[in-house]
């Protein structure tokens, strides 16, 4: 999705040579005089443009803030970023000026001394907008840091791979987490392999991923950590294109605190969809029913240590009465 520019007409020449800089750094940007022709509806196109765009570059000077209408284009940046709850406008300071209230305590890009660093800033910034393969689940006691790669293996299967990095704030330890999705059957590697060559590549890359998160959603699926040692899973599961195998593999690092963890994957797999589907989103109704209901976090849960060697079940788990953060388990 483009990222849309809201100026004053005054600061035009300043704003067609950034928009030329991040055109030149591959960034999708939409600028009025580039999009807009002779007999469009103006305000139609830019309600449109504002819903659509991954983030608002918001250019800062003082004839950009005694804008009527840059200040309506920001206004409707910051109703955006209350329902979607991500980061949606960027400023850019070009000039001195009194900046609107809702925006000091948003870092900005300074283009007043150094223009070469305020460059630098947007294309950062926007990386963290537009890429929607990468980006973190936060909260304020943890914060999952996720990831998903594709690529072709030797034996000729096309694989996505997602890589999960769980981080609890208030314990010395994080969990790691690498789900590698294969074809099940020759109908889908094709199918794979056939649309990663096309436009449709990351609308298909998408629908696996949604369908996983179903499977694991249904199946509930939850992984107990109880040492070093990784905790591998194997699910089937179908797609409108064919059956695919997810192989997720878990594991706990950092210090052992004498109490286990529990890695509940479902809800983690189900948060990264959201953020995808959010990112992908081509209307503002299509945001606002996709809220962002952040997944629980693993917990840590009160460690038996077993004289047998034996492993404590998700069924112990149960009767332990877990608090996963929005819920109880309880047998």
């Amino acid at each position: 999705m483009p990222i849309f520019i809201s100026y004053s007409h005054a600061d035009r020449e300043f704003v067609e040579d950034l928009a030329t800089q991040l055109v030149v750094h591959k960034v999708n940007v939409w600028l009025d005089r580039w999009e807009m022709h002779v007999g469009e509806s103006l305000i139609d196109r830019i309600q449109a443009a504002i819903t659509d765009a991954s983030a608002l570059l918001v250019i800062l000077s003082p004839d950009s803030v005694a804008s009527e209408w840059c200040k309506k284009e920001l206004n409707s940046g910051l109703i955006r970023e209350l329902e979607e709850r991500r980061i949606v406008i960027l400023p850019v300071l070009v000039k001195d000026c009194g900046i609107p209230i809702f925006l000091r305590e948003k870092l900005y890009a300074d283009f007043r001394s150094d223009s070469d660093e305020g460059l630098r800033t947007i294309l950062e910034a926007i990386a963290k907008v537009t890429n929607e393969w990468q980006n973190r689940l936060e909260e304020p006691t943890w914060h999952t840091d996720w990831s998903i790669d594709w690529f072709k293996s030797e034996s000729g299967l096309n694989v996505l791979r997602l890589t999960l990095v769980e981080v609890a704030q208030a314990q010395p330890y994080s969990t790691l987490t690498t789900i590698g999705i294969l074809p099940a059957e020759p109908g889908a590697n094709r199918w794979l392999g056939k649309v990663t060559k096309t436009k449709k590549a990351d609308e298909a890359r998408r629908h696996i991923i949604e369908s996983l998160s179903r499977k694991l959603t249904e199946q509930d699926i939850r992984v107990l950590l109880e040492d070093q040692f990784e905790k591998t899973t194997h699910l089937t599961f179908d797609s409108d294109h064919g059956e695919f195998i997810a192989d997720i593999r878990t594991r706990w690092l950092g210090t052992d605190t004498g109490r286990d963890v529990l890695f509940n994957t479902a809800h983690q797999v189900e948060g990264i969809t959201r953020q995808m589907q959010l990112a992908a989103a081509k209307g503002s109704d299509d945001a606002r029913n996709k809220r962002l209901g952040p997944p629980p976090a693993a917990v840590p849960s009160a460690k038996r240590r077993h004289r047998s060697g034996r492993r404590a079940s998700l069924d112990v788990v149960r009767h332990r009465n877990i608090s996963l953060g929005y819920s109880t388990l309880a047998g």
